[in-house]
């Protein structure tokens, strides 16, 4: 009894935090809109999915905005007439028995929670397939049900004579009964880790709808997971209907004694070869209410634990719009967290100003995300896009890679960005002075351009608020080696649109020498071709450039004092 409460109370939380962080800010006015036009959009995709048995998005993507319009609509207390949900179209017959759905919870511990005090537990598959009802009188096969709302569902009785897994006869305690279960696209070594879902529930859908018989009559599979006011005992259960035919119960229905034991078989079932696609596991107790009681979305004999997802929906919060040390501005979307494998994501980042303006995304639209290789957030595509479209881009500067070489309000990012730069080890290779380390000298010292700190000595340091003597010391002694690194590295930190394959070439070179050469010089050195060498010479002949050569010179960096 106290575990039931407490996950209960984990739950209701979880939901409380869910609506909270859904509710947009908008006037009650936008958000009717913004609901209308959603709720209008699942219409139109239902339509296609039921009258034609075309899935024209993920499961994923519908399931998602299926629960964000429930969400907008508990924002402004409206309540859920006409809200469309998949495989809930009703259909005109009545269920024996009410399917009650399973309740997902989040994590581990929150399963944890939820097992605390129950007793004889069972593991299985979550399926993922078609949930329909087999009723069974005198023997005989009467009924094929989609799950529809729970209440009701659609008559698939004439497919079932084409489904060679559901046997058309039973006997003994079957022959009177009730089974429930998920109509699944069989599958040869499946590996859900490896493969993902292969959108098997729409093409099941699209078999069960698509006019006419089953088109591959051992195509499809069945697994009964509920056997409503049938035997106590899950593993009599399993043997009975194991007997009769339904072959899967029994095999894939394990007992659990704790958590631990759960997540070993979700772990296991994630990735071992299976004869189905699954998306997480269902945990469920022996003992069940009379099937009287039964009614949608309230199952509490039983939960899921979801996979984690290889892609998932988030909301846009804000769109920012960086800018990098050649001036290039980049575009970076903040999210409202989502977890994506052991990964908390809140931020993406989708390059351009092009690309941004070609993938038209905005605050409060919602954008399809997964992991790319090292584990780097992507952005794979804008699956729900509001009608207020705030596509302004904030009035900046014109960034240049000459541009912010001297410190300004205006130049905050791509001076901070050109320091950090410079820390890199192909650069002046200043090991252990971070961006932050770079934001906060030049908020105690206010470097007056990018190689202000040259100017600062071993006590300044020591003096400078918020840095430890440890610290200190590191950066007096990176700064001190900075100063034997060669001319070429001094030449990367001071921003020349040098490419790579041309360093070697100046390596015994020094500024002034450099100074006189015209755009032919340049465009001699490989890898320099017309463009990068008008480039050179305008970047050598800045006043800026010239200015910060001369104080290295002052400096005495190798190669910019006079030859």
């Amino acid at each position: 009894m106290k575990g039931t409460v407490l996950a209960f109370i984990v739950a209701l939380l979880s939901t409380m935090s869910t609506v909270s962080a859904s509710c947009p800010a908008w006037t009650d006015v936008r958000t009717q809109k913004e609901i209308e036009r959603l709720a209008h959009q699942l219409v139109i995709w239902d339509d296609a999915y039921y009258q034609q048995g075309k899935s024209l998005v993920s499961d994923a993507v519908y399931d998602d905005l299926k629960e964000t319009l429930s969400a907008w609509r508990r924002c402004i207390k409206q309540g859920k007439e006409a809200e469309s949900a998949r495989m809930g179209w009703a259909g005109n017959s009545s269920h024996p028995v009410a399917h009650t759905g399973l309740k997902k919870l989040p994590d581990k511990r929150a399963v944890e929670l939820w097992t605390a005090g129950r007793q004889n537990l069972w593991a299985q598959p979550k399926v993922d397939g078609v949930a329909i009802t087999l009723v069974y009188q005198h023997g005989r096969l009467v009924k094929m049900l989609s799950r529809g709302d729970g209440i009701k569902g659609e008559d698939w009785t004439h497919k079932a004579a084409g489904i060679a897994a559901i046997p058309p006869q039973v006997s003994g305690p079957l022959a009177n009964s009730v089974l429930q279960g998920e109509l699944f696209l069989k599958r040869d070594g499946h590996i859900q880790s490896k493969a993902g879902g292969v959108n098997a529930r729409s093409k099941v859908a699209g078999e069960m709808l698509r006019t006419g018989a089953v088109s591959d009559r051992n195509a499809l599979g069945i697994f009964i997971w509920a056997w409503p006011d049938g035997p106590e005992s899950l593993a009599e259960k399993g043997r009975i209907l194991r007997d009769a035919g339904f072959l899967l119960t029994s095999e894939w229905s394990k007992p659990v004694a704790d958590i631990d034991e759960i997540a070993r078989l979700r772990e296991g079932w994630f990735h071992q070869p299976l004869p189905f696609v699954t998306d997480g596991i269902v945990i469920r107790q022996e003992r069940e209410p009379e099937a009287k009681f039964w009614q949608p979305g309230h199952g509490e004999w039983a939960i899921a634990w979801k996979y984690p997802p290889a892609e998932q929906v988030a909301v846009v919060r804000n769109v920012e719009f960086t800018v990098g040390r050649t001036g290039k501005v980049s575009v970076v979307l903040e999210l409202e967290e989502v977890q994506l494998d052991d990964k908390r994501v809140r931020r993406v980042n989708i390059g351009s100003l092009k690309r941004w303006q070609e993938w038209d995304v905005v605050a409060g639209d919602k954008v399809k995300i997964s992991l790319a290789g090292q584990g780097i957030p992507r952005m794979d595509e804008v699956v729900w896009r509001v009608s207020q479209r705030d596509t302004a881009i904030p009035e900046r500067v014109a960034f240049t890679p000459v541009t912010c070489l001297y410190a300004s309000s205006e130049c905050a990012e791509q001076f901070i960005a050109r320091l950090t730069w410079m820390s890199q080890k192909p650069v002046l290779d200043l090991a252990g002075v971070s961006q932050s380390t770079w934001r906060h000298l030049h908020m105690t010292t206010r470097f007056q351009h990018i190689f202000s700190w040259l100017e600062l000595n071993k006590m300044t340091l020591s003096d400078l608020p918020g840095v430890s003597v440890k610290k200190s010391e590191l950066l007096w002694h990176q700064f001190s080696l900075s100063r034997k690194q060669p001319f070429i590295r001094w030449v990367l930190a001071l921003g020349m649109p040098l490419p790579r394959s041309a360093h070697d070439s100046l390596k015994n070179k020094h500024w002034q020498q450099l100074g006189g050469w015209d755009q032919s010089r340049w465009q001699a050195l490989p890898g320099v071709g017309a463009k990068r060498a008008r480039q050179l010479v305008d970047f050598m002949k800045h006043p800026q450039v010239v200015g910060l050569a001369t104080f290295l010179g002052q400096q005495s960096i190798p190669g910019f004092g006079h030859q």
